[in-house]
């Protein structure tokens, strides 16, 4: 090649690389500035414990819900009540509790903020060894065998001097075995209760170092599809009536967390309308993301919990004055307010 040619290949070579760069100069100036990515808002959430009832929030992190809405959640397990007083401490700005525990505070002061409901039912069972469940009528006198069609005192008689495990002491589930136990006439002093986690609770009842156990999900199925316990008390089936809707897992946080950091309150919420909306309208999905958390547990215990969990899902999952109402009952029937301490409004 010539010289000529060699120079003007150059020149040619030269020209391009100016018009690239142009091109990329007036895209940028027809882009504008760069935008820097909003920070997410981070928050603490306060779980009382391990179970299916905190399957919507397990959901809403798995899926990328929260982080969708621009939230960073922080969750930490704080046992039974310890998690609404992390909420009213400070120590966290949200928490997953009861109706019934948010009642409770409210009638001493403590006011928090109901922001989501995920359960609308209290979905609480009470399971006893199958050998042990024979029960006694309200009168008295011996029934042989167990029917799990009896009405429900008379099934709760069955609770007589044994000893049930709870996850602790003055929470949504010890409450349920009071109430059911002082509706059907049997006094509290008449059941042995012993707070343990849950996983506790499974090893003491493998081990034949409590009778039954009152848990939440799916604890307290395992022993029943085993073949060696009975449900005594379903309410996710509706034991007592009279208790629905009632809000047994509540999002809550101090008043005036949502008045200082309202979009935090309000992303929350978003967060959790879609894991609900995932979790009553793709189960299988839901299922395939509990299983890698719930590893120990095989599927059909899994599948057959959830199912129970959707059964008390309300959409939307709002918090409704019937709801705390009748958690303000649950913990007067239980004995744990006393019926002067109920709130006027």
């Amino acid at each position: 090649m010539s010289e000529t040619a060699m120079s003007e290949t150059a020149m040619a070579e030269s020209a391009i690389r100016l018009l690239v760069a142009a091109v990329v100069v007036l895209a940028a100036a027809m882009a504008g500035p760069a935008r820097a990515q909003p920070t997410a808002e981070s928050v603490v959430l306060a779980v009382p414990n391990v179970a299916l009832t905190f399957a919507p929030g397990y959901l809403a992190e798995d899926l990328g819900l929260f982080a969708k809405q621009g939230l960073n959640v922080k969750s930490v397990v704080i046992t039974g009540i310890g998690s609404a007083n992390a909420v009213i401490s400070g120590s966290a700005d949200f928490a997953e509790i009861s109706g019934a525990t948010l009642a409770r505070a409210a009638a001493r002061g403590q006011r928090m903020l109901g922001i989501v409901s995920t359960l609308n039912r209290p979905t609480i069972q009470i399971v006893l060894r199958k050998e042990l469940a024979t029960s006694l009528d309200p009168k008295g006198s011996d029934i042989k065998g167990f029917d799990i069609k009896a009405p429900l005192d008379q099934r709760m008689q069955a609770l007589r001097g044994r000893t049930i495990a709870v996850d602790s002491i003055n929470s949504v589930i010890h409450a349920y075995v009071l109430l059911l136990a002082r509706r059907a006439g049997v006094s509290p002093d008449e059941i042995r209760i012993a707070p343990m986690a849950p996983t506790n609770a499974m090893a003491a009842y493998q081990t034949r170092q409590i009778d039954g156990f009152a848990m939440s999900m799916p604890w307290p199925l395992q022993p029943v599809l085993e073949g060696s316990a009975v449900v005594i008390a379903s309410g996710s089936d509706g034991d007592p009536a009279d208790m629905y809707p009632f809000g047994h897992n509540v999002f809550v946080a101090k008043p005036e967390t949502c008045e200082r950091r309202k979009s935090a309150c309000e992303k929350l919420g978003k967060a959790m309308v879609e894991a609900i909306d995932s979790m009553l309208d793709r189960p299988h999905e839901a299922l395939a993301l509990l299983k890698k958390r719930f590893g120990a547990f095989d599927e059909k215990l899994l599948a057959a919990g959830l199912t129970e969990i959707r059964k008390g899902t309300p959409r939307p999952p709002v918090v409704t004055k019937a709801d705390l109402e009748n958690a303000e009952l649950y913990n007067i029937g239980a004995g744990l307010l006393k019926p002067e301490e109920k709130l006027k409004s």
